[in-house]
């Protein structure tokens, strides 16, 4: 079974609030809910950080200061500038 996407977590995550914020459910399925809500919501933002973190080196962002990173580039070597890699 392929993982799920981020947005088919984050609909299921609606789903699994919305069905606890009407509180038409038993008490055991509310609690067995809440849990899987919960280890949702710990993945999702696990994964929002590591996508905002490649963000920011991608826009060469530094972390800590919201600032542009200056630096060099790694010279290539020269059999990978010939390559074009």
């Amino acid at each position: 079974m392929p993982t799920k996407s981020f947005e088919d977590r984050l609909a299921r995550l609606e789903q699994v609030a919305e069905s606890l914020k009407d509180g038409k459910i038993p008490l055991e399925e509310a609690v067995a809910l809440f849990e899987e809500g919960s280890k949702l919501a710990k993945t999702l933002e696990k994964e929002l950080a590591r996508v905002e973190r490649k963000v920011q080196v991608l826009s060469g962002e530094e972390a800590e200061t919201g600032e542009p990173a200056l630096g060099l580039f790694p010279e290539l070597d020269p059999d990978e500038e010939e390559s074009g890699r």
